[in-house]
Parts: structure tokens; C-alpha cells; sequence
């Protein structure tokens, strides 16, 4: 396993956590992909998980997890790391009606010596990330701004967010960030002050990891250890939904229409709200690849779970 596992079975998340590593090919970039419009061409999948872009960016021999398109849905960002290195933020944009070649995005310049989890925020032009050193000590949330043909210095996150190690930073359109505390091992959220993050507040959610809010915040969706089924040694996306006094649902598992005895992890949804995207570890050799769905399925989750829900 990479480094990033190994710091997570530490902390106990061995299953759960070890789904956000990837692993490189032998060069950094691949070749352009010639498929046209959003999502790199590919057929949007129902009801049932499809691998997405399998030989573009889902690659046999790595890890992959964290990915994030623009609002515009004309950038696409992600992170992959060899089995035994550190992670790196690969993107392409689409150029005309085709999207560049797929190249290591390298924000921080050398300045850190890993870059991972990026999330494209929805007003702002800027990109967060993960970047780190040494992995179980100073992982924080750092930020570029968007330019036309390139992004601005990467500047590490002036707010208490940074007091501990975190990881997994997205937004809500309205700008509130959400991530993970490591240290705490808890779901965290600061909401947006102009622009900035003063303050930050615990999520009252039972359990999860690598939490993905919703673009209009009512429903979050999150991996954990299979909590159902006590021999079972995996980890499923469950999805946590907001009642109408602005308080969370129990966690509600996917089920077999996301989940499978294979880890699933770092679960993201899409700008426009219609995708839910995931990493999921059936590669041989226990690597994982990007799957997708459409977000239906939480839709059907939601109604079976308030129809019982008093």
C-alpha cells in the first residue's frame, strides 16, 4: 500500500481511508482524449455504476480518488498515486469540442511534496486541495485561483481549519466548506464569511469519512465501514439527508445499487447535481477505478427513508 494507507490504518480506517490512493502510470501524462462534450463524451450512466473513461482516466495499475469537475463542467480535476508513492492532481479542459491531454496539474510547485482531494469551488474561480509533507502530520487545505490559461500561486488556507490535519475539502454553491478532520476523526463544516472560513463547527452525523456535501446542502454523502453487516470487512457510500428543521437523518447505506463486497470510497457529486461519482477498489491487485451513477439512486433512497422516518 502507498503511504496514505498506511497512515490511515493508524488511525483505524484501514478499509474506508485506503480507497483515496492511486497509483501512476509510467509518465504523468496520457494521451488526449478524443471524445467530445461534457463528462469526456461518455454515455451517462442510470441506475446501475458504470467504471467512467476506462483507458483515459480510470487506469488499470493505480489509484485513483477525489475527482471534481468545474461548474461549467469544461475542467476536470482528480488525484491518482503510484502503490508506493505520493499522490499527485492530474486535469484536462476541454479545448473546442475535445478535451486536452490529461497532465500532473503540480500547484504548489514543489513546495509540498504531495497534492491531492482537489474540488473546484462554484463562484469563486478557485480550486482546493490537499497538500502535504509528511503524511499523519501536516496535511492541510490549500487553494488556487483559477486564471485563464493557468492558476494563481497556491496559498495555504489562512483559517482554524489548518489548526489540525484534514483532507477531502468541497463546497456548497452558497460557499460553506466541509471536510475531514483527521485528527478528530469527524466531519467538519466552515461557513462562508465573504470569501473567508473564521470559523469552523462539527457535523452532527454518526459516522463517515470523506463527506461530499450537496451543491444546494441537502444531503451529504459519505464512506464508512459496513455498518449492517458485522462480517463484512468493507466499506460502503452511505448518504445522510437534511430534515426540514435543518437537523441530519440516521445514515441511510446505498445498497447493492452502489455498493458491492468490493470498498467503495471518496464519494463526490457532480456541479449540476445529477452524478455521483466514486472510487471503487475491483481492479486486480485491489486497485481501485472512478465509477459513476446517476443520483437517482439517492433519490430513491430518500423517499424510502422518509416514508419511515418519523
Amino acid at each position: 500500500m502507498g503511504k496514505i494507507s498506511s497512515v490511515f490504518s493508524i488511525l483505524t480506517f484501514t478499509l474506508f481511508i485506503t480507497a483515496c490512493n492511486t497509483k501512476k502510470q509510467q509518465t504523468k501524462d496520457t494521451a488526449s482524449p478524443t471524445m467530445e462534450a461534457s463528462y469526456f463524451g461518455q454515455k451517462p450512466p442510470g441506475m446501475t455504476p458504470e467504471i467512467f473513461a476506462p483507458g483515459v482516466v480510470s487506469l488499470e495499475g493505480r489509484y485513483e480518488h477525489g475527482i471534481s469537475f468545474s461548474p461549467d463542467l469544461d475542467e476536470l480535476y482528480f488525484s491518482a498515486e503510484p502503490e508506493d508513492g505520493d499522490p499527485d492532481i492530474y486535469f484536462s479542459k476541454q479545448d473546442g469540442k475535445k478535451w486536452t491531454p490529461i497532465k500532473v496539474a503540480d500547484f504548489t510547485k514543489g513546495k509540498k511534496a504531495a497534492e491531492m482531494h482537489p474540488f473546484v469551488g462554484f463562484g469563486d474561480n478557485r480550486i482546493y486541495f490537499v497538500a502535504f509533507d509528511s503524511i499523519f502530520s501536516d496535511e492541510k487545505v490549500w487553494s488556487v485561483d483559477r486564471l485563464e490559461n493557468t492558476w494563481s500561486e497556491a496559498k495555504l488556507m489562512d483559517s482554524p481549519i489548518n489548526d489540525d490535519f484534514v483532507f477531502y475539502p468541497n463546497t456548497a454553491k452558497n460557499g460553506d466548506l466541509f471536510y475531514f478532520n483527521i485528527a478528530k476523526r469527524k466531519m467538519y463544516y466552515s461557513p462562508n464569511d465573504n470569501g473567508t472560513y473564521p470559523k469552523v463547527q462539527e457535523m452532527d452525523i454518526e459516522f463517515g469519512v470523506h463527506g461530499f456535501i450537496s451543491p444546494s446542502q441537502d444531503y451529504m454523502v459519505v464512506n464508512s465501514r459496513n455498518k449492517e453487516d458485522e462480517e463484512r470487512n468493507d466499506s460502503d457510500i452511505y448518504v445522510y439527508f437534511k430534515r426540514k428543521d435543518n437537523s441530519w437523518s440516521k445514515a441511510v447505506n446505498l445498497g447493492n445499487s452502489v455498493n458491492t463486497t468490493f470498498p467503495e470510497t471518496c464519494p463526490s457529486i457532480t456541479p449540476d447535481g445529477k452524478y455521483l461519482f466514486f472510487g471503487r477498489y475491483n481492479e486486480e491487485g485491489g486497485l481501485s477505478n472512478f465509477y459513476w451513477v446517476s443520483t437517482k439512486v439517492i433519490d430513491v433512497a430518500r423517499a424510502a427513508h422518509f416514508a419511515t422516518d418519523q
